[in-house]
């Protein structure tokens, strides 16, 4: 029987630049496989940066260069032979502000199967869109209105039906860059449930303004300061017991 390595991805001496101006710098860190990794730190620290490195998002900006590492299960996601779109339908991203595409909530899910091909039926199909609702906690609010378009739902449903979007090419980790920013708190609270529910099958990495909120869903959290990573480890250690004189100064409010 092959045991699972707790590690699902690594940095290597990761380092970014736009241009000639470096923004991360020398970023070594393992990513627990089923958990939740919360990133930390002052506006303009690197963080989000970093998240795109781990999908090869940053592929898309003009002058982006990333040097070093990044593995999935040990495979070093910046080969050459890797194609960076089906990268991104195993690492799937869910952004600050919802963008449902502008078609109905249905076809919204079925999008990434579609292009894929990952199902060989309408029947498959429909069932990839209502799982993926079911595991977003969506499938109850929308199940009687599937073809409406996915813009007209609310700011909280939007990001959920995103969430559903990303899920539905099955991927193996979920990146979220503030996902929570844009809603109040009822909505807020909904996709941190729903976070500490979708952590049992997929690896998740969440950039978060709140430190609150890394404290509430996430067991692994790492803190940024100036493009460099100060401090990693237990999301418990990291809040009660840090051990960088700066992560204390950000988790208290001294600087921020």
């Amino acid at each position: 029987m092959t045991v699972m390595s707790e590690t699902r991805m690594q940095a290597k001496n990761l380092n970014l630049f736009y241009g000639t101006k470096q923004a991360l710098f020398d970023i070594n860190m393992d990513i627990e496989r089923n958990k939740v990794t919360a990133m930390i730190g002052p506006s303009g620290c690197g963080k989000s940066s970093f998240l795109r490195c781990l999908n090869r998002m940053n592929d898309t900006i003009l002058n982006c260069v990333v040097k070093g590492q990044v593995l999935l299960d040990g495979y070093d996601i910046y080969a050459k032979a890797v194609d960076p779109v089906l990268l991104r339908a195993k690492i799937g991203m869910v952004f600050q502000k919802p963008n449902p595409f502008p078609k109905s909530i249905y076809d919204n899910v079925a999008y990434g199967p579609r292009i894929h091909g990952l199902t060989r039926n309408k029947g498959e199909l429909d069932g990839v869109v209502k799982d993926s609702l079911k595991k977003a906690g969506l499938w109850r609010e929308v199940k009687d209105r599937l073809k409406d378009s996915g813009t007209s739902l609310s700011g909280g449903q939007q990001q959920r039906l995103c969430i559903a979007r990303a899920i539905a090419v099955n991927p193996e980790v979920i990146l979220m860059d503030e996902p929570c920013s844009a809603l109040d708190p009822i909505a807020t609270a909904i996709i941190e449930e729903l976070i500490g529910n979708l952590k049992a099958n997929y690896t998740i990495v969440i950039v978060t303004h709140s430190m609150q909120q890394a404290a509430r869903i996430s067991e692994r959290t790492a803190f940024f300061h100036l493009g460099k990573l100060l401090e990693y480890g237990d999301t418990r250690d990291i809040f009660n017991r840090p051990k960088h004189e700066k992560t204390e100064g950000y988790i208290n409010g001294r600087f921020g």
